[in-house]
């Protein structure tokens, strides 16, 4: 990670660590970055989620932009896959996501995309950042030489879904869908997606109102599409993020399909089909130890890459896969897309089901799962606290004992989020009880360090 970079952007509390300021001066970094040889203006096309402070950050950066000579399109509320495709489709310079994520109304983050729909490498990460610190050189443009802004949202609102849609190749789904829009960027494009897929379904949280965006609701709280299921008035719940670039999956039974288990099945599915590349798929290193079973048994090749779905990416085309993705739900299909994309995931998913002629539940009921926990403990020193621990001699000699004590039947991964002040303790163990015995003590730990 960067100075302002981490494993999905720039991320931090809008007002606070992530100012209008900063906000400017990371329009006129990308502006600079983007100065074009033939002398032409760079194009840059903007989303944003719902998060009250995307308008303070899309004027902030649009301004940035503008004031180096850069045209701005503006694409209103959309997913942050959104803004990747139109960048590619429109032959823009650049996309750029005002969103952070998963997170909590308060952050905010932006993330930037090349021409090519790809995030940025680290060589430009780092450019931008240096850029950044020494703003006070960046001669802006006047007269004529600035740049302008336009918007027309509906328009490419429709592209999108069109583009999402056209990727199903199964039939009509027979079953009824719950789908819960997070109160995020997929409350622009859900319910026109699933309309054009003729299925039958209920939306929830598709009501932002600038401070409700994840709030118990969405991919990171499930209990809702849980309730739905267990009522037996729905087949399969859906649910995305903040900016619907992940999603997870409930069973007619309630139970979760996480992204390491649809990874499995689309898998297969692809396989089957003469559709998958490298005969293999690409997870993390906080994936389940299960899918290394699962690619035993199914004669496949299982990847891990460092978390982040930029990491994820770079492993697939190491490896020739075209199929990867995290835990989290960011599934990642090359053939069709240069980032996760929630709602391409669903598609992809009932088409999957459809194919097999299950329910969900059977669908993924002979993928092997080991026991596994992942709770946080919450730093309140920031980087400071985060090394210190991370480096910390006690630390480290306790990651020794314990893959040892837990040799052949389990593991500690310890990591600092790369987008939330915490850091994560992952343990899998024989039993979930004790997987999260181990946890306590690690997280035990790490308060007295």
């Amino acid at each position: 990670m960067g100075k302002y970079f981490g494993t999905d952007g720039i991320r931090g509390v809008a007002g606070a660590q992530l100012s209008a300021e900063l906000a400017f001066k990371i329009g006129q970094a990308a502006a600079t970055v983007l100065a074009r040889e033939d002398g032409k203006r760079p194009t840059v096309m903007i989303a944003r989620d719902t998060r009250i402070s995307c308008d303070m950050l899309e004027a902030a950066i649009s301004s940035g932009l503008c004031s180096l000579g850069a045209n701005v399109t503006l694409l209103g509320v959309l997913p942050t896959p959104a803004a990747a495709y139109l960048t590619i489709k429109t032959q823009a310079d650049m996309g750029v996501v005002i969103s952070a994520s998963h997170n909590s109304f308060e952050h905010n983050g932006i993330k930037l995309f090349g021409a090519n729909g790809y995030k940025l490498n680290d060589d430009l990460e780092a450019r931008i950042e240096e850029l950044i610190d020494n703003s006070d050189e960046i001669k802006n443009k006047t007269g004529g030489e600035l740049g302008r802004i336009s918007h027309d949202h509906g328009f490419w609102t429709e592209e999108y879904v069109k583009y999402i849609a056209s990727a199903s190749t199964g039939g009509r789904f027979g079953g009824r869908i719950a789908i819960d829009c997070a109160n995020g960027a997929a409350t622009e494009t859900a319910r026109l997606l699933f309309r054009q897929l003729d299925a039958e379904f209920e939306i929830a949280y598709d009501e932002p109102n600038g401070v409700n965006i994840n709030y118990g609701c969405g991919s990171t709280h499930l209990d809702y599409l849980c309730d739905m299921m267990k009522s037996g008035r729905f087949s399969l719940g859906i649910a995305f993020d903040g900016d619907a670039d992940r999603c997870l999956i409930v069973d007619e039974l309630g139970n979760t399909i996480d992204g390491d288990m649809m990874l499995a099945v689309f898998c297969q599915d692809m396989k089957a089909s003469g559709a998958l590349k490298g005969n293999g798929f690409v997870g993390t290193v906080v994936s389940n130890a299960g899918m290394e079973v699962f690619a035993k048994n199914n004669d496949v090749t299982f990847h891990r890459a460092a978390v982040g779905d930029r990491n994820v990416l770079e492993r697939m085309i190491e490896t020739g896969c075209n199929l990867g993705g995290e835990s989290s739900g960011h599934v990642i299909f090359s053939d069709e897309a240069t980032t996760g994309d929630g709602q391409l995931t669903a598609v992809k998913f009932l088409d999957a089901l459809n194919r097999s002629g299950k329910k969900a539940s059977e669908l993924i009921s002979d993928i092997p799962r080991f026991p596994q926990v992942m709770p946080s403990f919450k730093l309140t020193g920031g980087a400071t606290q985060r090394d210190a621990i991370m480096q910390h001699p006690k630390l480290q000699s306790e990651l020794e004992k314990y893959e040892e004590i837990l040799s052949g039947s389990g593991r500690v991964f310890i990591r600092p989020s790369g987008t939330e002040p915490i850091i994560r303790v992952l343990v899998e163990a024989e039993t979930e009880g004790k997987a999260m015995e181990i946890a306590e003590h690690f997280i035990d730990l790490m308060k007295t360090i």
